[in-house]
């Protein structure tokens, strides 16, 4: 092992550290899941139907497949500190265009505004997430990761019910444009204060998985099967959560599933993200015990099941099934994450680029889900996200296996 790493990684400057970067991985969530809540109110604001309205989450994930090479080479560049200061920044800059975009009601700089801002967040997860998961010790990757997300969860779980309480009106089909520039200023100067801190503080470096230190000649990501796979999975994953969670207000509003307005029904979305952040709290602390790859396929076969029980069912047994996903998606991301990564050394940063690269399906899955809402009806439409966690049962038992590459098994 590289002395340096030795005695920068000490206890007590990764445990400072990871407090700091962790503080990032709250407001990354925080800002994401209010597309949630964005997504009601723009239909409303802009009278569009369900597939119009998924260009929120379209616009939004696509900058991170579009992005996250840039991002990659961003970090082999500047290293991953200032990419984490530089992200942050970025997200600033996305939040204050909300203020122009409200003043002129354009639905087209609305989207501009959520682009930017992604663009933000995707610096800030090619950078954060390999770097909290090597902060330490290998073997317990998948458990920090699974922390620090926890605090994201915390995001998550906040966001909905502060957004419905500032954005969303008591009266159905009643929004304002302006509703939504003080929260956004307030978001916007909240970012620039952090990316400030975290320039200020000294954040362990980790030259074992920085690029250029012994990359094995004719080895690539692509060489790297449960990557690959993990790709894929973190594709299905992220189209599936988001799908369920921007459908959530309007579906919970439906006369046969709670009858609620859209402002108690945001209070509703809280418990399903909150689920997320209990549920990464246990699993950072099954994750210590339990191998990842069984974890992470026995809460996706519970996942299914739970969604499959809301297709099929109404009232407050669709309900509470729904929500009681977001406890068994708790694991995923971060797990699918680690996994993936798992090995690469050198190839980290590439790899975590690939793998916020397919984030996209957060872009792609949303817009599937909308046109089935138009066509067969919001109910019967969450049978996507179903078959979506069928695949991250098979990636989280056999697809996640590692199996070394043909340039890894050359040097060998």
């Amino acid at each position: 092992m590289n002395p340096s790493t030795t005695i920068d990684t000490a206890p007590r400057k990764t445990g400072l550290a990871l407090t700091v970067v962790t503080t990032v991985f709250f407001m990354w969530g925080f800002v994401t899941v209010l597309n949630d809540i964005l997504v009601p109110h723009l239909k409303a604001l802009f009278e569009l139907n369900y597939t119009q309205t998924m260009l929120i989450q379209f616009t939004f994930f696509s900058a991170y497949f579009l992005m996250s090479i840039p991002s990659s080479r961003i970090l082999a560049r500047v290293g991953y500190q200032k990419s984490i200061v530089l992200g942050l920044t970025v997200m600033g800059l996305g939040a204050l265009i909300f203020y122009p975009a409200a003043a002129v009601k354009s639905y087209a700089i609305f989207l501009g505004a959520l682009w930017v801002l992604a663009s933000g967040i995707t610096l800030l997860q090619v950078a954060a997430n390999p770097y909290v998961s090597q902060l330490g010790d290998p073997s317990k990757a998948s458990s920090r990761l699974n922390l620090a997300q926890a605090f994201n969860s915390l995001g998550t779980t906040i966001a909905p019910y502060l957004g419905g309480l500032l954005i969303l009106s008591e009266t159905a089909g009643r929004a304002d444009a302006s509703a939504v520039q003080l929260p956004y200023i307030g978001i916007a100067v909240t970012l620039f204060l952090l990316a400030f801190g975290v320039s200020r503080f000294h954040l362990p470096s980790l030259p074992d998985i920085e690029e250029g230190h012994g990359v094995l000649a004719g080895d690539s990501i692509w060489q790297h099967r449960h990557l690959v796979l993990g790709a894929l999975a973190i594709f299905v994953y992220v189209g599936a959560e988001v799908s369920i969670g921007s459908f959530l207000v309007n579906y919970f509003t439906q006369p046969n599933i709670g009858g609620l307005t859209e402002r108690a029904a945001a209070g509703y979305v809280s418990f399903y993200w909150g689920g997320a952040m209990v549920g990464r709290f246990i699993g950072s602390a099954v994750l210590r015990t339990t191998p990842p790859g069984k974890v992470l396929g026995g809460a996706a076969v519970i996942a299914s099941a739970l969604v499959w029980m809301s297709v099929a069912t109404t009232g407050g047994v669709a309900m509470g099934s729904i929500i009681a996903v977001g406890l068994f998606n708790s694991v995923m991301f971060p797990t699918i994450f680690t996994l993936g990564i798992e090995q690469l050394g050198p190839l980290t940063g590439k790899g975590s680029g690939l793998l916020i690269m397919a984030i996209v399906g957060g872009a792609i899955l949303p817009v599937l889900q909308g046109a089935l809402a138009d066509s067969i009806g919001i109910h019967t439409a969450f049978v996507m996200p179903a078959v979506c966690y069928l695949y991250i049962v098979y990636y989280g038992f056999i697809g996640s296996r590692v199996i070394a590459s043909s340039a890894s098994r050359a040097r060998s």
